[in-house]
């Protein structure tokens, strides 16, 4: 695929590929735009494959590819809208400031 506002890929990266994709893609599918997943804070809402590490107490992505291929750019524009909805819009956080 070729790097446009969708889909970037990063093989030069010292930590490509940071997961491993379904077999039917190959490293030139590899999408980095998202390199940190901008779900991540959505927790058990975020439609990954994931799972929890009980002893650190975080969410553990290694297996989660959902980032990382191309034709889920979609998927994850439309769940963040959903998310800035739920808030109430941008700019409004139910979190607080950061310290």
């Amino acid at each position: 695929m070729k790097n446009s506002y969708k889909f970037f890929n990063n093989q030069g990266c010292k930590y490509f590929p940071c997961h491993s994709l379904p077999e039917r893609y190959g490293k030139d599918d590899f999408n980095c735009l998202f390199c940190f997943c901008p779900l991540y804070f959505l927790g058990e809402k975020c439609g990954g494959h994931f799972s929890f590490d009980p002893e650190k107490g975080v969410k553990v992505c290694e297996d989660c590819n959902l980032p990382h291929v191309p034709e889920y750019y979609d998927t994850i524009l439309a769940k963040l809208k959903e998310a800035i909805a739920q808030t109430g819009g941008l700019g409004k956080s139910s979190v607080g400031p950061i310290t």
